[in-house]
């Protein structure tokens, strides 16, 4: 399939639905500055940080920034992290806030501190998690569920983000298939694939793809795929693969290996997986065929990768993409 940049304008008149774990993705930068008297470690000098949302609300954000309309069904601790989310969400004008639900609770966060000196990349030096501190209370779940039921129908395509914080349960999984039936549903789960089954597109990277297959490390990957569309139910499987670009199965029978896209010099893999899900989903409700949808995911994510931190990609940078890269055979 020849696929043509102008298919990304008709994003901007998608509206999609994602339900699932917004979190916090927080940098703070500095550089090396001497070595501790108190352990053997490196002080690093603060400069600056940030704030970006993660998990699922990078799936919002990489749709914010293509121009859909998105309807997040998730939930915020009245917090100061779950503030500045909530102000960078609202600053944005095709968002409807109506299903993102603050509680008293906190907002998962991911601490990353980056250090390097003046004119070099920083790297990664640690990570903090700050998970949550108790369960979903039991009213925020029905509220949720209510809120999912009344935005779903409206929709042109759903996106499930399951980062297993415990927004997305079984009965969650399964409101969200109900209401979503006959639409375009995608799936992206770290730890439940299993219970996607039905679905219409998942999009898991390698290493889940091992896992939910149940083979080893030494399989062919074209085994593998083979081996869950057998038992999924699902219309596609896209295994995201790294600088090994994506490999897609499908239903029919059919299966595409897709070379990466751009580099293989990744320079941060960090949320490009929830870019893959955001492109590919936009793409299907646009009029994409899998295979299409697939390649526009891949354009998106040669992008991606080449960015430092949890980054999006605009409708101009995959357009140009698509245009470099758009009318290769795979």
């Amino acid at each position: 399939m020849d696929i043509r940049p102008a298919l990304i304008d008709r994003f901007k008149d998608k509206h999609i639905c994602v339900v699932g774990d917004v979190i916090a993705d927080i940098y703070i930068y500095g550089k090396p500055h001497k070595l501790s008297r108190e352990a053997p470690v490196v002080v690093i000098r603060y400069e600056h940080e940030s704030i970006t949302p993660g998990s699922a609300g990078n799936t919002i954000n990489n749709l914010l920034a293509l121009g859909a309309h998105v309807h997040p069904v998730s939930c915020l601790g009245r917090d100061e992290a779950g503030d500045k989310l909530y102000a960078h969400f609202a600053a944005h004008g095709n968002i409807d806030l109506d299903g993102l639900v603050r509680y008293d609770g906190r907002t998962v966060t991911k601490t990353r501190i980056l250090a390097g000196d003046t004119h070099t990349s920083k790297q990664q030096v640690i990570r903090v998690d700050r998970e949550m501190d108790a369960p979903f209370p039991a009213a925020l779940r029905a509220e949720l569920r209510r809120k999912l039921a009344a935005i779903v129908p409206r929709m042109d395509a759903v996106i499930l983000s399951d980062y297993e914080y415990g927004l997305i349960d079984r009965e969650m999984r399964a409101n969200a298939a109900d209401a979503a039936r006959g639409k375009i549903v995608v799936g992206d789960s770290r730890y439940h694939l299993r219970e996607l089954k039905g679905l219409t597109m998942i999009t898991p990277n390698e290493s889940e793809a091992y896992g939910l297959a149940g083979l080893d490390g030494e399989t062919d990957v074209e085994e593998v795929g083979r081996h869950i569309i057998g038992f999924m139910d699902v219309e596609a499987l896209l295994i995201t693969r790294g600088n090994k670009g994506m490999s897609l199965f499908l239903k029919s029978g059919r299966m595409h290996h897709i070379p990466i896209h751009g580099s293989d010099e990744i320079a941060d893999v960090t949320g490009a997986g929830d870019t893959v899900a955001a492109v590919a989903t936009l793409a299907l409700a646009s009029g994409a065929d899998f295979y299409g949808a697939s390649r526009i995911a891949n354009c998106a994510a040669g992008v991606v990768v080449m960015k430092t931190g949890t980054a999006v990609v605009t409708a101009d940078e995959l357009k140009r993409a698509i245009e470099e890269y758009g009318t290769m055979d795979s």
